[in-house]
């Protein structure tokens, strides 16, 4: 299946609009959930970028406080081609912090900076805030409308987005080159882009059939549950009230992410995901070669304090927050062909 021909949770749309006709089209703050200490060998930044991409930003900001590359850490990576505010730690052991008017670019700003413990390590946020506009939006107003007080509610399908896949699914490619023994000199960051690609295609997969068979966002025999705001998950215990906490969204249904051992759901669902990856058998033997751990990710997911107004006839703006890991553009898809 072509990552984007994947099956709608609210049928296919039938409003029209244009996303990213400006980087100030798509806006991206990161979220943290602790407060930092004011005290400690880490400087954090708050970076707000404009067209450039989360690598060459680091390198900036190692060469600016004249440290090493590997002593830069930020949670993820995020969209070039969009305004994102985003958190660097700098590691500056008994070292002043670098004096603020000497980091000068046309593109980029640091917004504030505050002293810290600990490095940012990859995947530590609480989430992430979109502010998204819409633009040449053709359509029924009210059915479009109607379509975001669905996503508002219900949630949508937690697919991995294109981005995951690269330029014409090229990391997918590069998976299959890997798995074939044909790339022997990765960097460590690349090769691991490169099989969480090949998982999250196969997650995808999972995903869309259960679209298909309209339980995705239902509690089968078997399911395997992760709590609302956790990467926590359980097997499917019986309990009596497990279908009321999916319809109230307190927990969600998940699907593989493959690896080594056996799949954790059981009954159907183990049948459904099973039957879905029996096409990918050779991916499946090299993931669990690779000794990765079986894991879960929710089916579903809910965007929060998500608000919409229209700027004038045909411009619509979005705002909304996502847990780490969720696409925006996953949430865009279902109210709008974009």
């Amino acid at each position: 299946m072509h990552v984007l021909n994947l099956p709608y949770a609210y049928g296919k749309p039938t409003a029209t609009a244009k996303l990213k006709q400006h980087n100030h089209d798509f806006i991206v703050e990161e979220q943290i959930a602790f407060e930092l200490s004011g005290e400690g060998e880490h400087l954090w930044v708050w970076l707000e970028k404009e067209g450039e991409n989360t690598d060459w930003a680091a390198q900036q900001l190692a060469k600016w406080a004249g440290i090493r590359l590997r002593d830069i850490g930020y949670a993820g990576l995020k969209d070039r081609h969009a305004v994102t505010r985003q958190w660097f730690s700098l590691y500056l052991p008994g070292r002043a912090d670098p004096d603020l008017q000497d980091f000068v670019f046309d593109t980029m700003r640091i917004v504030k900076s505050i002293r810290h413990k600990r490095k940012l390590q990859t995947g530590g946020l609480s989430g992430n805030r979109f502010i998204l506009t819409l633009s040449e939006v053709k359509g029924d107003r009210a059915e479009l409308e109607a379509r975001l007080e669905n996503i508002k509610h219900l949630g949508v399908p937690n697919y991995f987005g294109e981005q995951r896949f690269g330029r014409n699914e090229h990391n997918l490619v590069m998976a299959q080159r890997l798995f074939n023994g044909e790339l022997t000199r990765l960097k460590p960051a690349q090769r691991g882009l490169y099989i969480s690609s090949a998982r999250s295609y196969l997650f995808n997969l999972i995903l869309a059939e259960r679209v298909n068979q309209a339980c995705w966002n239902k509690a089968l025999t078997g399911d395997v549950f992760q709590l609302e705001g956790s990467d926590k998950w359980f097997v499917d215990d019986a309990e009596e009230r497990l279908a009321q906490r999916v319809t109230e969204c307190d927990i969600h249904p998940t699907g593989a992410l493959v690896g080594t051992g056996d799949l954790p759901s059981m009954s159907e669902v183990k049948a459904l995901e099973q039957k879905v990856l029996l096409k990918h058998q050779a991916w499946l033997e090299a993931l669990e070669a690779l000794g990765l751990k079986q894991d879960r990710r929710a089916l579903r997911v809910i965007p929060k304090d998500m608000t919409w107004r229209w700027l004038g006839s045909d411009r619509l703006e979005l705002a909304f927050s996502l847990r780490p890991g969720a696409y925006a553009t996953m949430v865009v898809r279902e109210g709008a062909n974009v």
